[in-house]
């Protein structure tokens, strides 16, 4: 009966609820994933306003904070992810995912959790993101529809990418490689049609920016606020994530698997 239990939808509902919670509940008290998924997110987009927003406004003749705002909302999805992976390995070093392991838990309720905890941090992290883009003058004139979709964006690119992540924090006993995927995010940030419109890089590397990961974001995003086209970016993003995914996916839940039960 108790084997049943184990393994019944009900059981990985309730149990991956209970691991969400605790995980939200750790993040909230652990400083550096709050800088990395609220702080740091907000006071990089007040900068980039107040240090280039003036500037691409008079490029452009648009208000800075439509692509501002969807890259910033990006990078604070990615950045998180890299904390979270972070602690990922801390917890497999500590024998805390193996002691969890040899509880009558659900076995899929573990990384479930995690993807649910990822989904609902990058969520809240997106809403604090535009709520200060709104204070500073961003504003979504394409309907509520349009605004819904916009906060889903970096959910949906977020997990991909944190996929990407656990599944490097599961298979390396290093920290520091983990943290290393922000140089990544770094370059995709400052070569991305979010930190600067695609027509002040140079020519050679043009195609590069605009179809790169975050920039396909930034634009639907922005199309989806603002104005600007929404389908091609939108389904690259869709192509970007779905791709990501299923690289990674399949060695992240060995993985997690194979940490779980050292």
């Amino acid at each position: 009966m108790t084997s049943q239990s184990e393994t019944s939808p009900v059981a990985l509902v309730r149990q991956t609820t209970i691991q969400t919670q605790r995980l939200l509940l750790r993040w909230a008290r652990n400083p550096i994933t709050v800088l990395e998924a609220l702080f740091i997110p907000c006071l990089l987009l007040v900068m980039l306003d107040i240090v280039v927003g003036g500037q691409i406004e008079r490029f452009t003749g648009e208000n800075a904070l439509s692509s501002s705002v969807p890259m910033v909302a990006i990078v604070g999805a990615l950045s998180g992810a890299v904390a979270s992976g972070v602690l990922l390995g801390r917890e497999r070093d500590a024998g805390l995912l193996a002691r969890f392991w040899v509880l009558p838990v659900h076995r899929a309720s573990g990384l479930a959790s995690r993807i649910l905890a990822e989904g609902c941090r990058i969520l809240l992290g997106t809403v604090t993101v535009v709520i200060v883009g709104l204070l500073l003058g961003f504003r979504f004139q394409q309907g509520p529809l349009a605004a819904l979709v916009f906060l889903l964006v970096p959910v949906v690119f977020g997990l991909a990418f944190a996929t990407i992540v656990t599944a490097v924090a599961v298979y390396t006993a290093k920290s520091s490689l983990v943290e290393g995927i922000t140089i990544l995010t770094s370059l995709m940030m400052f070569f991305s049609t979010g930190f600067v419109p695609l027509v002040a890089f140079p020519t050679w590397i043009q195609p590069l920016v605009r179809n790169q990961p975050m920039s396909v974001a930034v634009d639907a995003m922005r199309g989806l606020a603002d104005h600007g086209p929404v389908a091609r970016p939108l389904m690259l993003t869709l192509a970007w994530s779905a791709g990501a995914i299923l690289l990674f996916a399949v060695p992240a839940a060995i993985g997690f698997r194979r940490a779980s039960r050292r």
